[in-house]
């Protein structure tokens, strides 16, 4: 191959690749640029329109029948029972 035509082809490359990198550049700018004046209008829509803030419901306490550590320790005790009776 040719050395003109391998440094054309870089060049090209090198244009085409500059081009992409500054699309990508632009790009990530104005979403930058959007994400920060979303958040100032989102804002003001919120001091014009704050949402409510739900009452806390009193409700009752839920009663335990049994400790869940003594259904933890029941189911162990089935399991190393079951494990010893099966070898």
């Amino acid at each position: 191959m040719d050395t003109t035509a391998m440094l054309a082809n870089l060049q090209v490359g090198t244009a085409i690749m500059l081009i992409g990198m500054g699309v990508v550049f632009s790009f990530l700018v104005v979403m930058i640029w959007v994400m920060n004046i979303s958040a100032v209008v989102i804002k003001k829509l919120n001091e014009i329109f704050p949402e409510a803030i739900p009452q806390p419901t009193k409700s009752k306490k839920k009663q335990k029948t049994q400790n869940d550590d003594e259904l933890v320790a029941v189911a162990i005790a089935a399991a190393v029972a079951r494990a010893n009776n099966a070898a």
